[in-house]
């Protein structure tokens, strides 16, 4: 199993704070049946700013750790960027990480309340550079979850999205769990990835998740979300459904 979207990588944001739990949560992530981790330490989010060439840096550091420690797990370089005005600067002075390193992947976190008005221009000017933008657990977004019809555009028009497996689980509630169902069932989600920070109030939950695709949505969604994950990793084109707009159900308020 591999994990696009982590944040292992010690002292650097709000994920591991010491060597010692990075270590803790390789070991918790290997438990899971995961082989390979993409780190993905916040850019641009207000309070942690991390440099390509520091990303590299660090990821090597734990590698060499888990290499010494017999832990069979692999960290691949990443970065969750926070949208900003800044992206395609940051792009051509290398300071952002696409996934894996040099994939044309990227990602791309909202604000967890509102999607900004320039959202569209900036997803479509960093296609136009060469990248797909990978948008992170939308299911969370207070503006996606009451207006779906954002996403629809954001997919229709290219990007693709990234689920958090503790959401698939239940684990952020019914309302989180539902919706996110919803974006598997619509073919507006592509991905699942833990968005781990610990191992204890933000752990891994992969297992969980993809015995709950499987069972709401069957093996060939179980297999697709699984494959794409390597191939997202590999740069090859990941496996896309048409998308459809999310049939607004009325459940437990959240519409």
């Amino acid at each position: 199993m591999i994990d696009i979207h982590c944040h292992i990588l010690p002292g650097i944001d709000d994920g591991a704070k010491t060597t010692a739990e990075s270590l803790a949560m390789a070991q918790a992530a290997v438990q899971q049946g995961i082989h390979t981790i993409i780190a993905t330490p916040h850019h641009q989010n207000g309070k942690y700013n991390n440099r390509k060439a520091d990303i590299i840096t660090y990821v090597a550091d734990l590698n060499e750790q888990l290499q010494e420690e017999d832990i069979p797990l692999t960290i691949l370089p990443g970065q969750e960027t926070r949208i900003n005005g800044d992206m395609i600067e940051e792009i051509k002075t290398d300071v952002l990480v696409p996934l894996n390193g040099d994939t044309k992947y990227l990602f791309v976190e909202f604000p967890s309340g509102s999607v900004p008005r320039y959202a569209k221009q900036m997803l479509f000017d960093i296609q136009v550079a060469g990248y797909t933008p990978v948008i992170v657990h939308p299911e969370r977004n207070r503006a996606i979850s009451e207006h779906p019809s954002i996403l629809y555009e954001f997919v229709r028009t290219g990007a693709l999205t990234q689920v958090t497996a503790a959401s698939l689980a239940g684990k952020f509630g019914k309302n989180i769990q539902k919706f996110s169902h919803q974006l598997v069932e619509a073919n507006l989600t592509h991905f699942i990835a833990s968005d781990a920070h610990n191992t204890t109030t933000r752990g891994f939950t992969m297992k969980e998740a993809y015995q709950e695709l499987r069972d709401q949505h069957g093996n060939e969604a179980f297999y697709t979300f699984m494959e794409n994950c390597q191939l997202l990793v590999d740069n090859q084109n990941v496996i896309k459904n048409e998308p459809e707009p999310v049939k607004k159900k009325k459940f437990l308020g959240l519409f």
